[in-house]
């Protein structure tokens, strides 16, 4: 399991890259924030757990998703202004803490699927102003390397980490995000603030199809079959996907006819 979440790790990292390349900072945003390696984990989890297990693990990570998006916007806030030295452990932090109050208020499934659904939209509005027109980003194969390296080296620390460390401590390392964390402290050196704060408003953009995905599975799950519940959820996931990126382009058609 270890050696596939570190290819998992590595696939998206590899997957948002090459999307930026082709189509700038926020589709390689958008990309990584689609839950391209929590899928295939809970797929196989679905195979060695039951639903109910499976159910718990959902719900918890619909928990902590709002953590993950005061993550992304205070990284994206403090870009303009601090290099990675403070812009990352300030996320960092900030994620800890409403990690720790979140977990700490036992929500109820309803609201816990709530406020997950409206985190990543909240942050997005936040972070809308600052998305600069998509455009290819030139990103070097050494850097392409360094970024699946830096990636794959955090996840094997977190995941190595919270089999050791208190069960507490160990949900907060399994959910933080780590192409949030990592594409980030690549971007803002290379690119600058602007640049950076596309990428983290693509991410927020992708976390929707994140929410999605464990919302519908985590309510499809205690009414259908595990196979059924996996494939509703992956088709709810896509689909948001599809209708945030419609809207994208709906208000960029907008705010071009308004600059006409």
């Amino acid at each position: 399991m270890l050696v596939l979440k570190l290819m998992l790790v590595a696939l998206s990292v590899l997957l948002s890259t090459l999307a930026a390349r082709r189509f700038g900072h926020h589709v390689g945003g958008a990309v990584a924030g689609m839950p391209m390696i929590a899928a295939p984990i809970i797929a196989i989890l679905l195979l060695d757990h039951d639903a109910g297990q499976v159910r718990a693990v959902a719900l918890a990570t619909l928990v902590c998703l709002p953590a993950a998006i005061v993550h992304i916007v205070c990284f994206a806030a403090g870009a303009g202004r601090w290099g990675v030295p403070v812009c990352l452990p300030l996320a960092l932090v900030a994620y800890a803490c409403m990690s720790a109050i979140l977990t700490q208020l036992s929500l109820a499934p309803v609201l816990a699927c709530l406020l997950a659904l409206a985190a990543p939209a909240a942050g997005l509005w936040f972070a809308a102003h600052h998305v600069r027109p998509a455009t290819p980003v030139a990103v070097p194969g050494l850097e392409l390397v360094l970024r699946v390296a830096a990636a794959v080296a955090m996840a094997a620390v977190i995941i190595v980490g919270a089999d050791v460390l208190p069960p507490a401590v160990s949900g907060l390392l399994l959910a933080v995000p780590i192409t949030g964390t990592v594409l980030p402290c690549f971007t803002l050196p290379r690119y600058g603030a602007a640049a950076t704060r596309s990428l983290m408003a693509g991410f927020l953009q992708g976390l929707h199809g994140f929410a999605a995905f464990f919302i519908t599975l985590y309510w499809a799950l205690d009414a259908t079959g595990r196979l059924a519940a996996f494939l509703i959820a992956l088709g709810a996931a896509l689909a948001t996907a599809a209708a945030m990126q419609a809207l994208r382009r709906r208000i960029e058609q907008s705010g071009t006819a308004g600059t006409a």
